[in-house]
């Protein structure tokens, strides 16, 4: 791993655990279910403009990185800065499905085909990025999925692509947003603790 990876991987255990949070209890798929979450996806849908500010954590089971996280949205164009407050680094991710750029962690930018193959070549991260604009909002990604729900019908956990996604919290915004979330593929994990949205 190289030494800026190593700089943003201080603490990480300490705050993946700070996101952590108690399971919920979830209820078998149902047809009612299903039509309240694709009435939900469709109005999400309609959102493509949005920002959320919070925490990040990922972990590979040995190693880890962490910080907190502003994540925009516009389209398929994205943004991603994430600060770690422990070593004062702060490094930034923006492109499109098919192209991304990082900045922050040597002198020049860095350029890679998309954000996930990036994320794994400079900082050993594996992040969906792809997947996660959808599951950070509580949405299934394109492809198939299978969907747990909580006892007010809102997503509590979304298997896809290998990965399983566990929704711990929603605001009451309209639709809800979540607020915490764990994605988890083998040793692999992905935490966010949402702070605010703002959806435009």
């Amino acid at each position: 791993m190289n030494m800026p990876a190593r700089c943003l991987l201080a603490l990480g255990a300490l705050v993946l655990g700070a996101c952590a949070g108690p399971r919920i209890r979830v209820q078998v798929d149902d047809a009612t279910a299903m039509q309240r979450l694709q009435a939900r996806e469709q109005a999400l849908a309609g959102v493509q403009a949005w920002t959320l500010r919070g925490r990040l954590g990922v972990s590979d089971g040995r190693d880890g990185g962490s910080g907190t996280l502003e994540w925009n949205q516009r389209g398929e164009v994205f943004r991603f800065s994430v600060h770690a407050p422990v070593t004062g680094k702060t490094w930034i991710l923006a492109g499109t499905p098919s192209h991304a750029v990082l900045s922050g962690l040597r002198p020049a930018p860095i350029e890679g085909r998309d954000a996930r193959e990036l994320l794994a070549r400079e900082l050993d991260w594996d992040v969906p990025v792809a997947q996660l604009v959808d599951w950070v909002r509580g949405r299934r990604a394109p492809g198939e999925a299978r969907v747990e729900f909580r006892a007010d019908g809102l997503p509590a956990a979304i298997s896809q692509d290998g990965w399983r996604v566990e929704f711990l919290d929603y605001d009451d915004s309209s639709p809800p947003l979540p607020r915490r979330l764990h994605a988890s593929s083998g040793s692999r994990t992905v935490r966010l603790a949402i702070r605010a949205w703002s959806v435009e």
